[in-house]
């Protein structure tokens, strides 16, 4: 029984002009760090929850939002930094308040990514939940 990973050819075989056309095409690499600096801004649990509530309430102060997530002010303000810096919010001062709010880009970022939580909570119809019953 071989141990050898399935993930990999066991014979070198490249498609060369089809390697150099997907390479070719490939964005560059200052295009794709914004993409991934986003990605990364998504990969906290407290920053998505962060975004989710603004997402849900709009624009609010950071105290509002450390309240709703349960976390510290400080530990929001810091997340919040991260998502301005990857654009995924924005702020504006208010007087003596900092308010926040989704990007045109985040909102789009964060609906995408929350996808299969909306689909989750769709309630499944009759009609899709039998399709197939009889067709046995």
């Amino acid at each position: 029984m071989s141990t050898e990973p399935l993930d990999s050819c066991d014979l070198l075989c490249l498609d060369l002009p089809h390697a150099e056309h997907v390479r070719d095409t490939l964005p560059t690499l200052g295009d794709i760090e914004p993409l991934a600096d986003a990605a990364r801004a998504f990969g906290d649990p407290t920053r998505l929850t962060v975004a989710l509530a603004l997402g849900t309430g709009g624009q609010m102060c950071g105290c509002d939002i450390a309240w709703i997530v349960g976390q510290s002010t400080k530990l929001v303000s810091h997340h919040l930094r991260k998502l301005k810096a990857a654009n995924i919010v924005a702020s504006s001062r208010t007087g003596k308040l900092v308010m926040y709010s989704l990007t045109d880009r985040g909102a789009h970022l964060l609906a995408v990514l929350t996808e299969p939580l909306t689909q989750k909570s769709e309630p499944v119809s009759t009609s899709a939940a039998t399709a197939g019953v009889g067709d046995v």
